[in-house]
């Protein structure tokens, strides 16, 4: 089977990911499910010949694969889409596994999310955090949130990305995208060029050390606007995960800029529907007085409690947002009590 067989069959089906994996025919993942192709399985000689017409359709060369290392990337075949690509070795044989991204900035209401995260794109400076687990959707409100003020300030956007998953085009702000390692040889070091380039707004693609968050809190406090993503579950926990990557003498301090900085995190998964569809939950934490006192403190136990309370202000657990969802008739309680964050409090709600 051919890239482009492959690749115009997994479009077509609506896939959102492509297994090329030895042992196994070629597997799409549709709405959570997998479809297996009909025909042989792969064979290591055919994946290498696929992977071949990878890279040559990416234009690039196999420098990571050879030294043994996995190799992360993303390519564009016109009238198809967008793919990013992993291709990785098991059990002696190469394997890939390939994201399927539709061209054009996907329309937020189709994909759920609602206007209390994407409001967070309307402030001026500051940090707003998207956090999840990998394959939550963070990628893609992100760049919805790019596209929001790509479409309605005057703003140099400065994206940073490993690899780039939305191709913006430049709209009334200036779109910067820089690919990590191709572009740029490390989220670090485009952090630090950045704010050479005159940023209104900077996209770090992920938050992955303490130089990283270091360096992020740093370029904040000029006076951008940055958004960036952590794999966490919860607004707390996100707070938490920052401040625990610096020395214990140093977590006061950052408590304290963060209180200032911080405009909002937003926490999300994907889940099933009664239907078979996929919709996201949000967890939604924006920052006030009261909100900004809890972080300067660390009484972050008081967070979800405080967000409770301020519903009209645009603030949701996660909980309460898959409860709605259930209550709607929207998921299944089996799927509510498998993604809430407080088993307890949540199975003795859903009657």
């Amino acid at each position: 089977m051919i890239l482009h067989e492959v690749l115009e069959t997994a479009t077509a089906k609506g896939a959102s990911d492509i297994f090329i994996i030895a042992g196994l025919p070629v597997t799409f993942k549709i709405k959570g499910a997998q479809d297996r192709l009909d025909g042989d399985v792969m064979k290591p000689a055919s994946i290498d010949s696929l992977i071949d017409e990878i890279y040559e359709a990416a234009h690039r060369q196999k420098t990571a694969l050879n030294q043994g290392l996995d190799d992360d990337f993303s390519f564009s075949i016109p009238s198809l889409g967008r793919f990013r690509v992993n291709v990785f070795r098991q059990r002696g044989s190469l394997s890939a596994v390939i994201r399927v991204i539709k061209f054009g900035i996907p329309d937020y209401h189709e994909l759920g999310i609602p206007e209390n995260v994407m409001s967070l794109a309307d402030n001026m400076t500051g940090l707003v955090l998207v956090a999840g687990a990998a394959g939550s959707g963070k990628s893609t409100t992100l760049a919805c949130m790019i596209d929001r003020i790509n479409h309605l300030r005057e703003s140099h956007i400065i994206t940073m990305e490993d690899p780039i998953e939305y191709l913006h085009s430049h709209n009334k702000s200036i779109v910067s995208q820089r690919e990590v390692f191709i572009d740029t040889p490390g989220y670090l070091e485009s952090l630090r060029s950045a704010l050479r380039e005159s940023p209104d707004v900077i996209l770090l693609g992920e938050m992955r050390d303490y130089e990283t968050i270091s360096s992020a809190i740093t370029a904040a406090e000029t006076g951008v606007l940055l958004f960036s993503t952590l794999h966490t579950s919860s607004a707390a926990n996100t707070i938490n995960r920052i401040v625990d990557v610096f020395p214990a003498a140093q977590q006061v301090q950052v408590r304290g800029q963060l209180a200032q900085l911080l405009k909002g995190v937003v926490c999300q998964q994907l889940v099933t529907t009664t239907d078979g569809t996929i919709t996201p939950a949000f967890e939604v934490l924006k920052t006030n007085p009261a909100i900004q006192n809890m972080i300067r403190e660390g009484k972050l136990h008081q967070l979800e409690s405080a967000m409770q309370a301020a519903r009209n202000d645009g603030m949701i657990t996660m909980d309460t947002s898959l409860m709605e969802l259930y209550q709607n008739g929207r998921i299944t309680k089996e799927t509510l009590l498998n993604s809430c964050n407080n088993y307890e409090f949540v199975s003795k709600r859903a009657l």
